[in-house]
């Protein structure tokens, strides 16, 4: 279940800061000070008023200890950790739910997104886009493990989705707040948000963005990954085409297999005789199975779609994470509790 410290907002963020930036981290003590070094250097000389919400995904390497201390330094870090490794969807998803920019921008926690480009695409959201995907046009990973499977996935989820975006898989990307928090994210979902939020009216744009090489660390992906995103994107196709009223598409399926049954049926009972067409003295069992199993088919296809309508309407209303926030440092109650 997620659960979060109640937040107390004074001042000239009573109404949110501009711009609110959500990084998932997972072991990146090395990382974690030159990222915030570049955040404060790209974004001081623009007069945003921000807020970096760090949500940690159960890092062991001390990664935790050291958000602590840079929050104690800089109010505007807000700290979310998890109760454990649930992934970078579930990290963003929690990072979401804290968050009160009017804009948020995405980016990766290893330093290979750059800050420099987030002022750009936040001049983008401001000719008309809900979402400004970043598109890392020279990327600096491995051909074979890494750029290959990317580019097949890429050229799939466009043509799945009907979303023509270059990069599905870069973090950073910039939103308007209203498109993501109409949206429930799982599994590895966060990279389908262009998609998902499109069918929900979204403008989506993309720009090339800085991409560098790891400098820290290891990467927390592998090839592997491509099967879970296969299997999103095919939910992803169902999702954006029947989640509006699925029942309406069931309905399609299950009445011409009805009346196809009822056909048949009518076919086994019936027979031509002298007086014209009268009922048969003994059924055609051929005829009649063949019409029995199509309307049960039928009557199984509307029943699913019922289903799916009472599963899509009641989920408006329980819309559980299946995550746990073990704590949410704010600003204030840290500088109360805590002093640098």
């Amino acid at each position: 279940m997620l659960t979060e410290q109640a937040r107390v907002v004074t001042g000239r963020w009573a109404k949110g800061p501009d711009l609110s930036l959500v990084i998932p981290i997972y072991n990146e003590i090395e990382n974690l000070a030159p990222l915030l070094s570049a955040i404060r250097t790209s974004l001081e000389p623009t007069e945003l008023d921000y807020e970096v919400v760090l949500v940690d995904d159960g890092s062991t390497d001390g990664t935790r200890e050291e958000m602590r201390r840079f929050a104690r330094r800089d109010s505007r870090h807000v700290l979310v950790f998890l109760r454990g490794n649930f992934g970078q969807t579930a990290a963003m998803a929690a990072g979401f739910d804290i968050c009160r920019g009017r804009n948020i921008v995405t980016m990766d926690g290893d330093l290979q997104n750059d800050p420099r480009d987030i002022p750009a695409m936040l001049a983008k959201l401001d000719e008309g886009f809900d979402i400004v995907c970043g598109w890392r046009k020279d990327r600096q990973d491995r051909a074979f493990t890494r750029k290959l499977p990317s580019w097949i996935a890429n050229r799939m989820i466009a043509i799945m989705t009907g979303v023509s975006i270059h990069d599905t898989g870069c973090t950073l990307k910039a939103y308007r707040s209203w498109v993501v928090r109409k949206l429930h994210l799982y599994s590895d979902m966060h990279r389908f948000i262009p998609a998902l939020a499109s069918g929900v009216g979204a403008v989506v744009g993309e720009m090339p963005v800085i991409h560098h090489a790891r400098r820290y660390g290891e990467s927390k992906y592998g090839i592997g990954r491509t099967f879970k995103v296969m299997t999103d994107m095919l939910v992803i196709r169902l999702l954006a085409r029947f989640a509006a009223h699925p029942v309406r598409y069931f309905a399609i399926l299950s009445i011409p297999t009805f009346l196809i049954g009822v056909s048949l049926a009518f076919v086994g009972l019936l027979q031509w005789k002298d007086t014209g067409l009268a009922l048969a003295d003994k059924w055609d069992i051929h005829y009649m199975t063949g019409a029995l199993v199509l309307g049960m088919t039928a009557m199984n296809l509307f029943m699913l779609g019922l289903l799916a309508e009472l599963s899509v309407n009641v989920s408006r209303f329980f819309l559980l994470a299946g995550f746990e926030i073990r704590e949410s440092m704010e600003p204030k109650a840290l500088s109360r509790g805590e002093t640098a």
